[in-house]
């Protein structure tokens, strides 16, 4: 069975499941409807990506497509992209101050709330993208995170993932620690907290600004995603180096960020149906991915751009800072430290797994 055909076979099923449970289509034979079946809702969400990122943003959209779908179109979500009606990097804002109901976006931009909030993300030196997942959803991360979100009136559902970023476009190339040094870079979370323990001069911005900031110099490097997006977004234009590996964000994942009060007054089969949607987004961002990047990598090595490898003494250097950054952070925070302690063990079970079989696959088959 196709991929596709599953996710449609699942989303139907889901929708007649829910439509059974709550006596769907007793009105059409003269009964009584109970009254959730009767009832519409509209949510609006605000999306930190922009439209033109079809596969990021395109989740929200997805999102909206089997909600509708699965409820007969008594529930539907507006996506707006990222300054339609705030900008990208206030998203979480707007779900607490009850603008959106919900919002499309990375948990790690807002760590200057709460540094936990990387933890739902990405870490660097952390967990690959089937890692990352596992533990949230399998492995206790999501129930340790839960806490967190409620200081915010928020609840929290996966949204996808990008798989392994790269390290990003760089206008002159890195060869040592001392190049980082007074490097001007874009990029947020925990990365870019550890780019400026190693010297970097660090800027936040939406994925729409990047690339103008990088054209006038006012950035010298920047990170997004991986070759799809950056190729959508013209770095290759402004910027030689494309490096890797993705350090900062080894396996990355989105978050669905539903205002506490709106999921708290949506009828339980609506609930049903946006929990089975926001799997079917998840699934369909990380698959578009895997399959869009190869591609565009071919093109971006075809147009001239060069591919460099982070040398090791950066990178050594790099999670030497990040491990006493996670310290420095449990020291102040409780919550922080249940969070970090349950993380490590996870990753340090799984990479004992993965080095297994699957690293000696990879290091015999991917040349």
């Amino acid at each position: 069975m196709k991929r596709r055909d599953f996710i449609k076979g699942a989303a139907a099923g889901v929708a007649a499941g829910t439509a059974a449970a709550c006596g769907g289509g007793g009105g059409d034979k003269g009964g009584s409807a109970p009254a959730a079946s009767k009832r519409r809702v509209i949510w609006r969400l605000a999306s930190s990506f922009p439209r033109g990122l079809d596969t990021i943003y395109g989740g929200s959209e997805t999102l909206a497509e089997q909600v509708e779908a699965m409820s007969g179109g008594r529930f539907k979500i507006r996506p707006y992209p990222a300054g339609e009606i705030v900008p990208g990097l206030q998203v979480l804002d707007a779900v607490q101050q009850q603008t959106v109901q919900i919002g499309q976006t990375a948990s790690y931009y807002y760590t200057g709330k709460n540094p936990a909030l990387a933890f739902d993300t990405s870490l660097p030196f952390g967990l690959s993208a089937r890692q990352q997942v596992a533990w949230l959803e399998e492995g206790g991360g999501a129930e340790l995170m839960a806490p967190v979100y409620e200081e915010f009136g928020v609840v929290r559902f996966l949204a996808g993932g990008t798989g392994a970023q790269m390290g990003g476009w760089f206008k002159k190339e890195i060869n040592s620690p001392e190049d980082v040094q007074g490097l001007k870079m874009r990029i947020p979370g925990l990365g870019g907290d550890v780019m400026s323990r190693l010297g970097a001069t660090v800027q936040v911005l939406a994925g729409g600004d990047i690339y103008p900031a990088l054209e006038r110099g006012a950035i010298d490097a920047t990170e997004w995603i991986g070759p799809y997006d950056d190729e959508k977004l013209g770095f290759h234009k402004v910027a030689k180096y494309y490096y890797y590996p993705g350090w900062w964000e080894p396996g990355p994942t989105l978050s669905y960020m539903v205002g506490k009060k709106a999921w708290e007054q949506l009828p339980d089969e609506f609930k049903a149906i946006f929990k089975a949607a926001a799997q079917v987004s998840a699934i369909k961002m990380q698959t578009r991915y895997d399959a869009l990047n190869p591609a565009a990598l071919t093109r971006l090595k075809a147009g001239g751009t060069e591919l460099r490898a982070f040398p090791e003494s950066v990178l050594t250097a790099a999670k030497q800072q990040s491990e006493a950054l996670y310290e420095e952070n449990a020291s102040k925070d409780p919550t922080y430290k249940k969070i970090l302690e349950s993380w490590k063990k996870f990753r340090s079970e799984s990479f004992a797994w993965f080095g297994t079989t699957e690293q000696a696959y990879a290091a015999f088959s991917f040349k």
